[in-house]
């Protein structure tokens, strides 16, 4: 039974952390969704960490089953936390996993109901008693979540297994009335999510509100949360994750660039979702093409390019390697082509729903033959809309491929987003064949330009009859050349046109301590985490700056210049040190310390802080 009081705390935070756990089938992931959704409509930060396993459908119990979804929600946002102030575990199986997420004096939410002598054995632990054995002393409200849906539903007309089904929305409706979250926005979340389905939403929205009446009318021994918000910016607000961001920022600049929208892909964990997204979007004249592998998903773009498409292909990790053929051509044929890698653990198959950034190295050198391409990398979920558009304008005004380096993490996490205004993106300035080359021959394929991009003709326009493939060609004409001289000189035009990127793209940005003498450096998706550590270690009264890259390959023009002002600098990344090591190599006097993580999950700014600050103090 649960633990009764009459008097309940209530705290008020910043920000506040809450880790849903249960079964690969629970619906954690919807729960979490919708509870992060409605917190970032009343105005608060948010930041999500969904946690699933790479088996399919693991035994129902079983420790290897177990799916999260961490969310943090309040003011100064930037990770979803390093551990949770509230878990809800939906049997003994996520207790055991995610119990050691929980902050000291936190709050476990379970359903006692799958906590049963069969559940205990399922999930490995050794005596009746599973909250002595994992030596948990923290605040545990123990709920009938199975048996009050049933109660809630026995009229409803849905057999057991349906019923079954809606047991995460009673937990979601309870966690609503722990953090005061208005019910009527979650009721209007479930109703889009279950609009073809109208049984299906009325019996959810009986138990959202039977796990909220339940969390007023028990009064039980745990505090409940206030969480403060922040006047946000004036505008329309959604919670979006970085692969949906993704295909909204390719939708934009495919407007902005006056060029219909291809995607080739074949589906690949994690960036399917990028896929899908996308084919939802034939009103908007996106042809999103599911292609039989990943050579072909590359191809396919290539040829759409060719035709004057805006032409993406979507993948991870092993999909970059099978398209690295296809890139090489794209080279060649200095087509623009955004590649977009959500990357994921590797090598092989690896850790397919678990994050990393080992595919840097692959990015920049991964092909045959002097074959240079733009890099770049989103900071957040709502950043890759941002570096989506910058990767789709850099190909398009420089003709060249692009391949976007995003992860796991910030793929499937999620963050408010505040949908921007039309004007806060440029036109990208897309190298149309002036009319009067066509009209006096004068054109030819790699005709170029200030920036050495050549022009981009559409397929099928007269007086633009052209061939392009993958033999070296002339740098004048364009035909087939076997002349040593002429391939030397278009192997350094294509590597010179990658550099004066540089000249199109933001200047390095430093924050943090103005005075110190130590810079953290970070790339990619673990902008959330650094940039929290180093303001703890500031708040502390060290001293420490950050600089972040968003921009790879060609690295932002000052550079050398912000390298130089440090005497220590620390590259912190999800891998071995690939960064670090690309930095060193074209800095060689830069004084550069590195932290490093391949564990399949994201750095927690706790650990960030520790060794950062050891770094530091070495002499």
């Amino acid at each position: 039974m649960p633990i009764m009081l009459e008097n309940t705390n209530v705290k008020t935070l910043d920000k506040v952390v809450v880790r849903f756990s249960g079964d690969s089938g629970d619906g954690m992931q919807l729960a979490g969704n919708i509870f992060t959704n409605v917190s970032a409509a009343l105005g608060n930060q948010v930041s999500t960490f969904p946690d699933y396993p790479a088996e399919i459908r693991a035994p129902q119990g079983s420790l290897g089953g177990v799916s999260g979804f961490q969310v943090s929600v309040g003011t100064g946002v930037h990770t979803p936390g390093d551990a949770c102030d509230v878990l809800i575990a939906m049997n003994a199986a996520a207790l055991k996993q995610n119990h050691h997420f929980l902050k000291p004096g936190g709050v476990i939410i379970v359903d006692i109901d799958s906590f049963g002598e069969a559940n205990l054995k399922k999930a490995l632990y050794t005596t009746d008693r599973p909250f002595e054995e994992l030596g948990i002393k923290d605040q545990i409200v123990e709920v009938p979540v199975t048996s009050m849906t049933k109660a809630a539903l026995a009229d409803s007309g849905l057999d057991n297994k349906s019923i079954l089904k809606c047991r995460n929305i009673f937990a979601l409706g309870l966690v609503c009335w722990l953090f005061d979250r208005p019910i009527e926005a979650a009721l209007k979340h479930l109703k889009g999510k279950f609009a073809k389905k109208p049984a299906v939403y009325e019996a959810n929205a009986l138990v959202l509100q039977a796990g909220y009446n339940y969390g007023n009318n028990i009064h039980a021994s745990v505090s409940t949360y206030r969480i403060e918000t922040e006047e946000p910016k004036a505008g329309i607000y959604t919670d979006i994750n970085g692969n949906t961001a993704t295909a909204w920022g390719l939708i934009l600049a495919s407007e902005k660039c006056g060029r219909p929208l291809f995607l080739g892909s074949y589906p690949i964990t994690p960036a399917t979702d990028i896929l899908h997204e996308l084919a939802k979007r034939k009103d908007l004249g996106v042809k999103a093409c599911q292609m039989e592998d990943e050579i072909a998903g590359v191809c396919s773009a290539i040829g759409a390019s060719f035709a004057g498409n805006l032409a993406v292909t979507s993948t991870s990790g092993p999909g970059l390697a099978l398209k690295s053929e296809g890139i090489g051509l794209a080279v060649m044929a200095e087509l623009p082509l955004v590649v977009i890698d959500v990357q994921r653990g590797g090598p092989s198959t690896g850790l397919p729903t678990k994050t990393e950034q080992t595919d840097l190295m692959q990015a920049l050198y991964g092909r045959n033959g002097e074959s240079p391409v733009a890099v770049v990398a989103p900071a957040t979920p709502t950043d890759c809309f941002k570096m989506a558009f910058e990767a789709c304008r850099i190909a398009v005004e420089h003709m060249t491929p692009v391949i976007l380096l995003s992860d796991a993490f910030i793929g499937n996490g999620s963050s408010a987003w505040r949908i921007p205004d039309d004007d806060e993106y440029p036109v990208i300035k897309t190298p149309n064949v002036p009319a009067e080359m066509l009209a006096d021959g004068t054109w030819t394929p790699y005709m170029r330009r200030e920036n050495l991009g050549r022009y981009w003709p559409v397929g099928g326009t007269e007086g633009a009859t052209h061939r392009l493939g993958g033999l070296e060609k002339d740098a004048v004409t364009g035909a087939i050349s076997n002349n040593p001289v002429n391939h030397e000189k278009m192997v350094l035009l294509r590597r010179e046109k990658i550099a004066r990127i540089a000249d199109d793209i933001p200047a390095l940005d430093v924050v943090g301590d103005k005075d110190a003498d130590t810079l953290l450096i970070g790339w990619g998706g673990t902008y959330g985490h650094l940039r929290s550590a180093v303001d703890e270690i500031n708040a502390s009264g060290r001293k420490i700056a950050f600089a972040h890259f968003r921009y790879i390959n060609p690295l932002p023009a000052n550079t050398a210049e912000v390298l130089g002002r440090y005497k220590k600098i620390i590259v912190a990344e999800l891998n071995t040190g690939m960064f670090a090591d690309y930095l060193q190599c074209r800095y060689p006097d830069a004084a550069i310390r590195r932290i490093n993580k391949i564990q399949g999950q994201p750095f927690s700014v706790t650990e960030l802080v520790e060794r950062a600050t050891k770094l530091m103090e070495e002499e």
